[in-house]
């Protein structure tokens, strides 16, 4: 049986109460809605308890080292620390997959990473030195990690067909997670400081991991699922699928370039923050409360940034990213970012005001957040199930982090050469050209995997057909 025949869930019929309401988001077939609606408060929670950590990253980030000057650097350089612990991280996974079945893959990194955040919390009441360096180090791993896991499972339950109409539904827990994290986190920093949010997300992340096992328990009801479940993942290395296939080999060239472009962004809007915080930092007392001053007032502007910044996406998501899909198609929507990334960058390079650049970046990173998220999961579909977990986890996770190095090497020539805010935008612009070039070819590549597929052949045929 191929996966186009057996890509309805159980007991499909007629839409209920439901489905119905769910096509307003999407076109929602009977009997998806339920499992639609669990995948999207499952990444929901995922999200809330990243934009917790995320928030809680910042100040304790960027209140490290010579105040306020190195903050940013500092940020930039560690950043890129990531990249090297996700190399071994990567090869550990591979051997994870060739020995774990699907669900014990996830519970296993899941319940790792919320065992992490315990102690975390533990070791900020021993006052360890330097605690923000490693809890951004570790950030970094878990927050590409946990997402991609995620969208691994939901391009393996759902088919090329069924993803195309239900990401988008999916994407609005994303939008909408990201949008409570940030807005929680904002008011929480100030009354109940970083560390105790750092529970919280745990328990959020561990009430995911247990719809993720609701989620499988309706889907072995189908056969094929349940065939699929009962074997480990298998499949080559991350590394070796990329380097032996043009079309993901692309994949992760995109994926490089968005992140050396964005965190090089990154790094120019903190630049920006901390000029914008050094009068309040300069009218502090002692050293203590020139920190103190400097967390209150990034933490404070960064929950508002991602607030507006996941607040805009939660709209798109909405009542845009479905259409999109459906009407122009992934291909088509693969332009959207590195074009609304040019622009942000041309703001940056010539109109070097604070309050420019933040709205700029807001619109970039919500439409990275939720139409180019929901295309980026789209771009797995016409792959195997092997390519889904492994070469997607060395993307997802290694090759995000290879940008992130980038752009430290980049700070860190750059602040060498003395460059200023409006020469790292230029830099910027150059690199938005080079991926504008790799989405051509992108598009290209996945327009014949697209129709490799049988459900690419099938919806070929229907359309020669109609056309005849």
């Amino acid at each position: 049986m191929s996966k186009s025949e057996d890509s309805a869930p159980p007991d499909e019929g007629d839409k209920t109460l439901l489905d119905k309401a769910l096509s307003i988001f999407a076109e929602v077939k009977g009997g998806e809605g339920l499992t639609a609606v669990i995948m999207t408060l499952t990444v929901f929670l995922l999200l809330v308890s990243y934009y917790l950590l995320k928030t809680v990253r910042e100040p304790l980030i960027l209140a490290t080292g010579e105040l306020p000057v190195k903050g940013a650097e500092l940020k930039a350089y560690t950043t890129a620390g990531q990249a090297v612990l996700l190399i071994g991280f990567v090869q550990v996974y591979a051997v994870l997959t060739r020995r774990l079945k699907r669900m014990k893959l996830l519970s296993v990194c899941w319940i790792f990473f919320a065992s992490n955040l315990v102690l975390f919390w533990l070791l900020a009441y021993l006052k360890v030195p330097y605690l923000g360096v490693a809890f951004f180090l570790w950030l970094g791993c878990f927050s590409v990690t946990v997402v991609a896991q995620f969208w691994s499972f939901a391009n393996d339950i759902y088919s090329q067909e069924q993803g195309k109409r239900l990401f988008a539904i999916i994407g609005i827990g994303m939008s909408t997670g990201a949008v409570g994290g940030s807005y929680l986190a904002e008011k929480l920093i100030e009354p109940v400081g970083p560390y105790p949010m750092m529970l919280v997300a745990a328990a959020l992340l561990g009430a995911s991991l247990l719809l993720v096992w609701v989620v499988n328990a309706r889907e072995e009801r189908r056969p094929s699922q349940a065939k699929v479940e009962d074997k480990p993942v298998g499949g080559k290395a991350g590394f070796a699928m990329l380097l032996g296939d043009r079309y993901l080999l692309l994949i992760g060239v995109l994926i490089l370039l968005l992140n050396w472009v964005n965190t090089t962004g990154e790094f120019i809007l903190d630049k920006y923050i901390l000029q914008a915080a050094q009068p309040l930092v300069d009218a502090a007392g002692d050293p203590e409360a020139k920190k103190k001053a400097l967390e209150i007032f990034v933490g404070e502007f960064r929950g508002d940034f991602f607030t507006w910044v996941n607040l805009v996406g939660a709209v798109l998501q909405f009542f845009l990213v479905s259409r999109i899909i459906k009407y122009l198609g992934v291909r088509v929507a693969l332009f959207s970012l590195p074009i609304i990334a040019l622009v942000t960058s041309g703001v940056m390079a010539f109109v070097p005001v604070l309050a420019a650049v933040r709205i700029a970046k807001i619109a970039e990173n919500a439409t990275d957040y939720s139409v180019y998220n929901t295309v980026k999961q789209a771009l797995w579909l016409p792959t195997d199930r092997a390519a889904k977990y492994n070469a997607k986890a060395a993307v997802d996770t290694f090759i995000v982090r290879i940008g992130d190095l980038l752009s430290g090497g980049t700070v860190a020539l750059g602040t060498y050469l003395g460059l200023g805010v409006s020469q790292f935008a230029l830099v910027n612009l150059g690199l938005i050209g080079i991926w504008l070039l790799v989405v051509v070819l992108l598009a290209r590549e996945h327009k014949k995997r697209e129709e490799a597929t049988p459900e690419g052949r099938e919806s070929a045929t229907k359309e020669v057909g109609a056309t005849a």
